[in-house]
């Protein structure tokens, strides 16, 4: 077990799949302890149960839900002593334009992908402050460029990345860094798990993906934990304020 992250603890929402899961793994295997945050508590169970008890938290909960958010906080606390690292991974996609939107998806789109961020970090902040830790958002290269029939999620990650960066400009002077990453497309069950995509649309959306990032392939988990994982360590001790693309290349291009 590499030491890196000796004695840090971690809050990871979305951790039972995707860039969360990843992440959660990835920060356990460097020497974290970490609360594995997510709806899904079947999942959640079966992906901790082989992993060291003493290092894990597992915690379903709804990060839209004050009660919920309140709990995450707390149990964390009482398990582990206080709070280094906060990653909100956790995020819904949806289809939808200007006209075709409904106030219902707006608002949902709203609550998960980016009040739920806001709310924990101040739930978090007073140990995060203590500790001087950090906080890293999963955004999106859709926070940075504007695409067609996704509008709400398009609006979110951008909400997402100037909360990132004056959360970053408030808490600098209290030692506690900010940032945000911003993946193109990667493997994940996100387009899957909230139905936006069958199976067979989703690998023809893998495949045509392959031609809109200019390295010629979408991404994987792995590769997005890593780079959460370098600003959330001491390599990146003078980096704040950042919303960082790790996208292939896709936010060089136009929308196609």
């Amino acid at each position: 077990m590499d030491s890196e992250f000796s004695n840090k603890i971690f809050i990871v929402t979305g951790a039972s799949s995707g860039i969360g899961k990843a992440t959660a793994l990835m920060a356990i295997e460097r020497g974290a302890r970490v609360s594995f945050v997510s709806r899904r508590e079947k999942e959640l169970k079966a992906l901790c149960s082989t992993l060291k008890a003493d290092f894990v938290e597992v915690i379903a909960a709804d990060v839209t839900k004050e009660s919920d958010r309140q709990r995450i906080v707390r149990q964390t606390v009482d398990r582990f002593g206080g709070i280094d690292v906060l990653v909100n991974a956790a995020g819904i996609i949806g289809s939808g334009s200007i006209e075709t939107t409904s106030l219902e998806q707006w608002n949902e789109m709203m609550d998960i992908n980016l009040r739920s961020l806001f709310r924990l970090t101040q739930l978090t902040l007073p140990s995060i402050i203590e500790r001087k830790g950090n906080i890293v958002n999963v955004s999106s290269v859709t926070g940075i460029r504007a695409f067609p029939k996704v509008l709400a999620y398009c609006v979110s990650k951008a909400g997402v990345d100037q909360l990132t960066r004056c959360t970053a400009l408030e808490l600098g002077p209290k030692g506690v860094r900010v940032n945000a990453v911003n993946p193109g497309v990667v493997v994940t069950n996100l387009h899957r798990a909230t139905g936006m995509m069958d199976e067979e649309t989703y690998q023809k959306f893998l495949e045509h993906s392959k031609t809109t990032h200019p390295l010629g392939r979408v991404g994987t988990p792995e590769e997005v934990a890593e780079f959460i994982l370098f600003l959330a360590s001491d390599r990146a001790g003078w980096i704040t304020g950042g919303s960082f693309s790790i996208d292939g290349g896709r936010a060089q291009t136009c929308a196609r």
